[in-house]
């Protein structure tokens, strides 16, 4: 149970800290969630292929709505085309994300819920205007694109569901590409 519990922490730190070693699973591992009941029994148990389609999507999501951001409040040509490549694509990977998952047995529907970390970088973007809002834009853009990065390697090397694997192991040029872009910004 301890190391089911490490593991759905080791995925939720991957939107706060890059390079984390994804642990393998199987693909009857689960993830337990706690609940606020104590009740062992009630705890629902969640797949790593669900974490990770979670994940996915939430990564997805910020990019969209920090791109957003940046396309109406960046001061550089340059940060504003890369803010448009960002939405096209990262709206398309959600598409690629969903079918994906639509193939697992059972399917899974991403939820693309932003984690702390995420939503603090949103708000704090939502706050800059102009240079320095390109500055921390770009900023974001490479440390995010990095998180995603390892865990789109790390679900492709142990990751429990075929289809997402597949779109894990697809994903990992572009993403490559993003993160050198956002590194050029």
């Amino acid at each position: 149970m301890k190391h089911r519990l490490l593991f759905a922490a080791s995925i939720a730190a991957l939107g706060l800290a890059a390079c984390s070693k994804q642990p393998e699973t199987t693909a009857t591992e689960t993830v337990a969630v706690p609940s606020e009941s104590t009740d062992v029994a009630a705890t629902p148990t969640v797949s790593a292929g669900q974490v990770f389609a979670d994940t996915a999507a939430a990564s997805d999501a910020f990019e969209i709505e920090t791109s957003r951001l940046a396309a109406t409040k960046a001061s550089s040509a340059k940060v504003k085309q890369y803010a448009q490549e960002m939405i096209k694509a990262h709206t398309e990977s959600t598409a690629k994300l969903k079918d994906a998952a639509a193939q697992a047995s059972p399917a899974i529907t991403p939820e693309p819920a932003l984690n702390a970390a995420q939503q603090q970088t949103l708000t704090d973007l939502g706050g800059k205007t102009g240079a320095g809002f390109d500055k921390a834009y770009a900023a974001a853009q490479v440390t995010a694109h990095q998180m995603t990065l390892d865990a789109l390697k790390g679900y492709s090397a142990g990751g429990d569901v075929a289809s997402l694997k597949t779109f894990a192991t697809s994903l990992v040029p572009i993403v490559t590409a993003h993160l050198n872009m956002a590194k050029m910004l």
